[in-house]
């Protein structure tokens, strides 16, 4: 099956607020954080109440009241809190149709966001109007193309802002292509990526390039007294540290995985289970590090933007164990074998060459069975009785479309 949409793209860009918009950048954030609180709580009692929660019109009805008993709620553009009930009940949504956790409550620390649904605008190319905000400062270092449908101004905890401006061009997304060269991908954390064309790629390890310095760092702050000024410098610091591995992280992957797109006409992966390998306390820092996650992410949308197919090979296909060449499956692999010999037709593997041919190999037959699949988002697991919100129109990859 393959999913047609209308193409929509988010752009982030820095903004830099003055003293005035900074202090009410804050008065928002905190409205926001505040709002969602409350709801979440209203929430879970009226379900410990009734056994039903609050839908998106509840939520909403409560802020006229909520407005008049408390009266800073109003500095705040009444957009922003709106737009606070619909992502608290988008999040009840994906809770129960298994897409994400439980909602949790947010802390005034760490990074801080609100949205606008509308009413911002890009002045002169070089500004961002923002309402109840004013005329910020912003770098657009590229052309804002189509209709502005929301805009998310986010703070990190460096002390960072910036804005996230999701449009749409009203084009319909380019049709996806499975005919082509197919390149199986095998994930690793010695080789970040292996692939069935035998190239390999290093695994950089940012954090442990990092580890002393973050370490070094790391102590100082925790010396610090807490709610002093030297402790909030040092945490600053720490802060910096971590961002600059973060940077570094998906500046790499982003090159390799634009890189492994434009060479090929479909990408194969395996559908790791990477939340469930992190429950691995031995592995779980290596992984976190080498990011497998956020690199299949990448892989996905940058192949559905560029009309590239994308196929996930099930996580219990054997890729290690089977011969690449007879389908012989070996008994056992473990993880310090790098290299092995086919008991039955006797041919030499390199482990991770082998696992991203047979990736590549179950990809093909896939596409020929026509069960290929490529997808505008995730795979969800629906709780039986329970219809998906967001349906999509889809197209059978033998259809003549194609």
């Amino acid at each position: 099956m393959i999913y047609y949409k209308v193409m929509i793209a988010a752009t982030k860009i820095r903004i830099y607020p003055d003293t005035q918009q900074v202090e009410k950048l804050a008065k928002a954030f905190g409205c926001a954080r505040w709002l969602w609180n409350n709801s979440l709580n209203e929430c879970q009692k009226s379900y410990q109440d009734t056994g039903k929660g609050l839908g998106h019109f509840a939520l909403n009805n409560r802020l006229p009241e909520l407005k008049k008993s408390v009266d800073w709620l109003g500095e705040t553009h009444s957009q922003v809190l709106q737009a606070v009930c619909l992502n608290l009940s988008r999040a009840f949504v994906n809770f129960f149709e298994r897409r994400a956790e439980y909602p949790s409550f947010k802390s005034k620390h760490g990074k801080q966001s609100i949205q606008y649904p509308q009413g911002v605008k890009i002045v002169e190319g070089r500004k961002l109007f923002l309402p109840k905000i004013g005329h910020v400062k912003a770098t657009v270092h590229r052309e804002i193309v189509g209709v502005i449908k929301t805009v998310t101004i986010s703070k990190t905890p460096t002390g960072k802002y910036f804005a996230a401006i999701l449009t749409e061009n009203g084009l319909d997304a380019p049709a996806i292509s499975i005919d082509g060269k197919i390149l199986g991908i095998d994930v690793g954390l010695t080789h970040l990526a292996i692939t069935s064309d035998g190239s390999k790629f290093d695994n950089p390890k940012h954090v442990a390039k990092a580890q002393k310095n973050l370490r070094r760092k790391q102590r100082k702050l925790s010396r610090k007294v807490k709610g002093s000024n030297t402790r909030n410098k040092a945490r600053l610091l720490v802060a910096k540290a971590h961002e600059r591995v973060a940077n570094a992280r998906n500046d790499y992957l982003h090159k390799l995985s634009h890189r492994l797109v434009s060479e090929n006409q479909v990408i194969a992966v395996e559908d790791l289970h990477v939340k469930g390998m992190m429950k691995n306390h031995c592995l779980a820092k290596a992984i976190g590090d080498v990011g497998w996650g956020a690199f299949t992410g990448m892989l996905k949308y940058k192949a559905e933007q560029a009309g590239k197919g994308y196929i996930e090979v099930n996580r219990f296909f054997p890729s290690s164990k089977a011969c690449s060449c007879c389908l012989h499956v070996q008994p056992s692999m473990p993880l310090n074998i790098r290299s092995w010999r086919c008991d039955k037709c006797g041919t030499l593997h390199d482990r991770d060459i082998n696992a991203a041919q047979n990736i590549r190999n179950e990809a093909q037959r896939m596409i020929a069975a026509g069960i290929a699949g490529t997808a505008n988002r995730g795979t969800v697991s629906q709780i039986r009785g329970r219809k998906p919100s967001v349906l999509a129109r889809a197209v059978d990859v033998r259809s003549s479309v194609l």
